[in-house]
């Protein structure tokens, strides 16, 4: 299959949940999260078709995807990687942990590694002040992470 069937599969995919959806006014946060569960990100051409299905002006798409954290306009690696930089983890050691993940990867936080294996994200907040500082690899929290080799350890797991 050619990526262009791949990619109106997606929009087919979309657009079948967008339909099935009782209610459509309100739904705009709900479709982004499919939308972005499906593209793995929310470029310009998904935001223009949710745009025409919700009847929706696209700068106000473009105005919720940019507010909250979550959402994303650039593609994302294969494990994305939240590194907590929240006060309680900024205070034990966040920010180096960063830099070690930026030196291991090569990229800086808020960039895809070229083989679109990792992307390295800070957050404000994952909630879970007890295991400072702490992160997640997708959706995996892993806490207590003060170390180089630590670091080491969690990329060669993925």
């Amino acid at each position: 299959m050619c990526s262009n069937e791949l990619v109106k599969e997606k929009f087919d995919e979309l657009e079948k949940f967008i339909n099935e959806m009782p209610d459509k006014q309100g739904a705009l946060i709900e479709v982004l999260h499919k939308a972005q569960n499906i593209f793995g990100y929310l470029p310009e051409e998904v935001q223009r078709f949710v745009s025409k299905q919700l009847n929706i002006p696209v700068s106000k798409i473009f105005g919720v995807i940019t507010f909250y954290s979550y959402f994303t306009t650039e593609p994302k690696g294969e494990h994305v990687i939240s590194i907590c930089m929240g006060t309680a983890c900024f205070v034990k050691g966040a920010g180096e942990i960063v830099k070690e993940f930026e030196k291991q990867l090569g990229i800086k936080a808020g960039e895809t590694t070229p083989d679109g294996k990792f992307t390295i994200d800070v957050l404000r907040c994952i909630g879970a002040c007890g295991l400072a500082p702490v992160l997640t690899v997708n959706e995996r929290v892993i806490g207590h992470v003060t170390t180089a080799a630590q670091v080491k350890n969690i990329l060669k797991e993925y």
